[in-house]
């Protein structure tokens, strides 16, 4: 072949490379159009060979993955990305553009994967270590190891030194022998900047290859001794394409394995290396990935600082500084910030200036950068994060065609969501929803049931603007490895209701606690899985009814009769559910008066928790059960407020107890007020230890209670003069209750209070308003005041003198 000439000695040619470089990745392309070779030799699991005429779909565009999972168990899995500035993509798409084969080399899957199950006891520092989701360390020109940033390791260790465990980062060895302090900087300077020999499209690897060469004769293997085996496997493939197609044969790999695959070593030597490896059975296939996996410290290519500008290197036609520029002002122009032509031609001015000036053959990301920061920024580092996570990373989500292998739970989910018209996308959004609608009800009941198998692709969030059941708020955002968890879940069926059926019932019959199948019956309902629901029901009738601890009882009461405001709205029976809340709602009057006696602190901060919820869950259960005679529920919260009143009269339930029964009796109405400065009197009393007293007034009035002090001042005075009473010797064991309950206070009822204090609570017989009394404010209205804005509110209202006289009668 061609490859024979300008530099290049027989054999196969050997392109050494960084993976996910852009300069790398032109440089492939210029040596595979010179060297023509019949086949192309690329560093990867040789499973996915089947895969690789997927990459010239129209479908496909990167950045993707190859994903291999362990069939027998999903969640072992590894990734190998691929942008487009790739350079093993750039030499499968130009294999397939030229009809030549191209085939994957590195040692398979089936043992890779299987390495990773015998190391799970190892460190994260660990080579290949293949934990959760992380990726298979794989090594390369500018880091051989994955775990291990090239910033972290700028020098090189003593190779002399036994007791070192040598991971070499060739880039940072390299730049510190070039007299550069930062890896990144010297490769730009090198490589990205330099531009394809035009005389030779070899030079660079042949330099690069003498380069690692001198590296692995002072460092051997850097620590990793797998690479060994990994080599063994390559070069046995390099051997048998030769066999096939003589040296017209091209090798794609990291730069760091060139000089293991130009040594020569016998078969019997490499086959021997390969005996004996451990096993798992695989499945591989192409997933979306994203520019922001690309940029973490992990995985295929050791993760790089700034995908999103090497990918802006690898595509500029010309003039990669101006059109980057441009690109920065398009983004600041969309948030609203005032960039023109001018800033631009400035900023490209200083980028260059500052690349003379610290001797670079062109403006890398660091001048670029500086120049932003100085020109459009004016010198804040605010905007500029907004350009680092736009642009430097960018939130670029690939796309896999529809033919990819795919697990049966996978296609099932790519139709829902091109159904419901709910795109994956990798920047992160708010989708608001309207439950009232059928499309917006159909996204809530997918991302409900996919949080129930543990796909996490939308997360819950506080709705704005409204407090009702038809609507929800979700935060979106598609990573890469949810690919695997939906693959382990397909474990639990083929389709997603038929999945999250089977595994909320198994969740159902494995819950540790009560609340869990509370919490599983709540989602359930989310979700819309009425064939899981008996399951779970009867695990719930069965926990309840074996359960004796009326803490659990209360604290898996709420989740229950929260789920009953959903039949409304999703058309769910909730008849059965109702039943059980109302039993264990039952068993919890019963069993609460006994459970808060003889409780220390703690404890009963708890229980005044358990508290609170459950008189929620009851007014609400009272609502959904309808009318006494219509569900036989009706009274329940009668029999709620006489348990309320059995905890406030009794001595040996704790004060913040007593005091929250007595609050929560005042609220409903059935205690008048006067009875409550009745009961407060009477704990405020110089008979009851202080603290006991104080944990009474943070029942009754923290949680919100400040207003109740604001609109009754007899109330205010009985604290007020209490407080006043403690002797100096119990005041510090009272002010830390005190303090946190009028912390939580909002600073305008603080306010109010202090001036109240001030003036005197008390002063004035009866229930007084706010603001009687305070300087600043009448005791009565001013109606002079009040005339003064009628003609406002005439011109607001597009009203007539008389039809505004009859409004504000």
């Amino acid at each position: 072949m061609a490859g024979t000439e300008g530099g290049r000695g027989a054999g196969p040619l050997l392109l050494g490379v960084r993976h996910h470089g852009p300069g790398s990745a032109r440089a492939v392309r210029a040596a595979l159009a010179a060297a023509r070779p019949r086949v192309v030799l690329i560093e990867g699991p040789p499973e996915a060979d089947a895969l690789i005429p997927l990459a010239a779909d129209e479908g496909m565009r990167p950045p993707v993955a190859l994903l291999a999972h362990a069939v027998d168990e999903p969640g072992r899995s590894a990734f190998w990305p691929l942008a487009e500035f790739s350079p093993e993509w750039v030499a499968i798409r130009w294999a397939l553009e030229h009809e030549v084969p191209a085939r994957f080399i590195d040692l398979p899957a089936t043992h890779t994967l299987a390495w990773g199950k015998d190391d799970e006891a190892d460190n994260d520092d660990a080579e290949g270590e293949l934990t959760g989701e992380e990726q298979p360390s794989e090594p390369n020109a500018e880091t051989p190891h994955a775990g291990t940033p090239s910033s972290e390791s700028p020098s090189a260790p003593d190779p002399s030194d036994p007791d070192i465990d040598l991971r070499v980062d060739p880039l940072a060895v390299l730049a510190e022998a070039a007299g550069y302090d930062d890896p990144e900087r010297w490769w730009e300077d090198v490589v990205e900047h330099r531009g394809v020999g035009e005389r030779d499209a070899f030079a660079p690897f042949t330099a690069l290859e003498e380069a690692m060469g001198a590296l692995r004769e002072t460092y051997g293997v850097g620590g990793r001794d797998r690479d060994l085996v990994r080599e063994a496997y390559m070069r046995l493939q390099v051997r048998a394409a030769q066999r096939e197609f003589e040296d017209d044969v091209a090798v794609v790999c990291g730069a760091w394995h060139v000089p293991a695959l130009r040594q020569k070593a016998s078969v019997a030597a490499d086959r021997a290396l390969l005996k004996g490896l451990p096993k798992v059975k695989a499945d591989l296939t192409w997933v979306p990935w994203t520019h922001r996996r690309l940029s973490r410290a992990s995985g295929y290519g050791a993760g790089i600082d700034s995908p999103g500008w090497y990918g802006h290197l690898f595509s500029a036609p010309d003039r990669p500084v101006e059109r980057w520029m441009t690109k920065v002002a398009g983004l600041f122009r969309e948030e609203d910030r005032i960039v023109s032509p001018a800033h631009v031609i400035e900023a490209v001015r200083l980028a260059e200036t500052l690349a003379v000036m610290r001797g670079r053959p062109l403006p890398g990301l660091g001048e670029t950068t500086d120049a932003v920061r100085a020109v459009m920024c004016e010198g804040s580092d605010v905007p500029l994060s907004l350009v680092r996570d736009r642009l430097v990373v960018g939130d670029v989500l690939g796309e896999v065609p529809p033919g990819a292998p795919a697990v049966p739970l996978q296609r099932d989910l790519d139709r829902s969501q091109r159904k419901l018209r709910i795109k994956p996308e990798a920047l992160e959004r708010e989708l608001e929803l309207d439950l009232r609608k059928e499309i917006d009800a159909g996204r809530s009941t997918l991302l409900h049931r996919l949080r129930l198998l543990r796909i996490e692709w939308g997360e819950p969030a506080a709705s704005r603007g409204s407090t009702g059941t038809f609507r929800e708020t979700w935060r979106l955002r598609w990573e890469p490895e949810l690919a695997v968890r939906v693959a382990e879940a397909g474990v639990w069926g083929t389709t997603v209701p038929a999945a999250a059926t089977a595994k909320a019932e198994a969740d159902a019959v494995g819950a540790e606690s009560l609340a869990d199948v509370t919490a599983l019956a709540e989602h359930c309902l989310l979700a819309e899985l009425p064939d899981a629901l008996p399951v779970v029901m009867k695990v719930l009738a069965d926990r309840a009814a074996l359960d004796t601890d009326v803490g659990h009882l209360a604290q898996a009461l709420p989740a229950l009769v929260r789920s009953l405001r959903y039949g409304d709205v999703r058309g769910t029976d909730t008849g059965a559910l109702t039943e059980v809340a109302a039993g264990l709602a039952e068993r919890v009057f019963v069993g609460l008066p006994p459970a808060c006696a003889a409780l220390d602190g703690d404890a009963a901060e708890e229980m005044r928790r358990h508290v609170d919820a459950v008189h929620g869950a009851v007014g609400l259960l009272g609502d959904a059960g309808g009318s006494g005679a219509e569900s036989g529920h009706g009274d329940l919260r009668v029999r709620w407020r006489a348990v309320l009143r059995t905890l406030s009269a009794r001595d040996t339930v704790p004060g913040v107890i007593r005091g929250r029964a007595v609050r929560l009796l005042l609220d409903e109405g059935e205690l008048g007020a006067n009875e409550a400065a009745r009961l407060m009197g009477l704990v405020l009393s110089p008979g009851t230890p202080p603290a006991d007293a104080a944990a009474w007034i943070e029942g009754f009035v923290g949680g919100g209670g400040g207003l109740l002090l604001v609109h009754d001042e007899r109330l205010l005075g009985l604290v007020d003069e209490w407080l006043t009473r403690v002797p100096a010797e119990a005041f510090t064991d009272v002010l830390p209750l005190l303090r946190r309950t009028f912390s939580s206070y909002e600073p305008g009822v603080r306010r109010t209070l202090g001036e109240l204090v001030r003036r005197g609570p008390g002063k004035q017989t009866g229930t007084t308003t706010a603001v009687a009394g305070i300087p600043g404010f009448g005791a009565e209205p001013d109606a002079g005041r009040a005339d003064a804005v009628v003609p406002v509110l005439r011109l607001l209202l597009g009203l007539d003198d008389d039809e505004l006289v009859g409004v504000a009668g």
